[in-house]
């Protein structure tokens, strides 16, 4: 009887822990996911990059639509200099059409996307890193051991983009990592819409 509750507690134990996802300090797998374009996308393509500003996004989340402008402002100030922006779409289309592949699509044309906006349509990929809102930041960065995650959390503390004074978390650890450092500020309370899980099937 001992062995059995021991066996449920571990058992639930590693639940949390996958449910938690990445923390500061993991090595984040690689993904391939496809692209608006119609290409299968992963990390390992960039071969220059010293890492990746990663977003888990979506069409519809008024949140993630304020920050659009913010993303590609983002992608055109780190890209070149090896921090591109990574977008992934985790929602479930069934629930909410309006973040479907097709309209990722018309998203990204009428928005001038200048990175990948992917779609994890089986949701493993939002589900590794433990994402849980649109947006949700994460940085990793190349190092020895593989893609080290070194931010998570938000872009800035100004959802409505009205504050000239707002703290750009994302462009601040993308400055530390540049300079040679590791992030000051690691980790901030992602903000935004819940990512819409699929219903598990019975």
């Amino acid at each position: 009887m001992r062995k059995y509750i021991l066996t449920l507690v571990f058992a639930f134990a590693a639940t949390i822990v996958l449910a938690q996802g990445y923390q500061v300090g993991d090595i984040a797998a690689d993904f391939k996911l496809k692209n608006v374009d119609g290409k299968m996308v992963s990390m390992a393509d960039y071969k220059d990059a010293k890492g990746f500003i990663i977003t888990f996004t979506c069409n519809h989340c008024p949140y993630s639509v304020a920050y659009e402008d913010r993303l590609v402002e983002l992608d055109k100030k780190y890209k070149s200099k090896g921090y591109p922006v990574i977008a992934i779409n985790p929602n479930d289309a069934v629930a909410y059409p309006a973040d479907s592949y097709d309209n990722m699509k018309v998203r990204a044309k009428d928005k001038g996307f200048t990175f990948p906006y992917l779609h994890d349509e089986s949701q493993a990929i939002a589900k590794a890193y433990g994402a849980t809102r649109t947006p949700h930041m994460y940085i990793v960065q190349k190092t020895a051991k593989g893609m080290e995650v070194v931010y998570i959390g938000s872009i800035d503390n100004d959802t409505d983009n009205k504050n000239p004074n707002k703290e750009k978390y994302v462009e601040a650890a993308v400055n530390d990592l540049l300079a040679g450092k590791k992030p000051t500020n690691n980790f901030t309370k992602a903000v935004g819409c819940t990512i819409k899980w699929k219903k598990q099937s019975n």
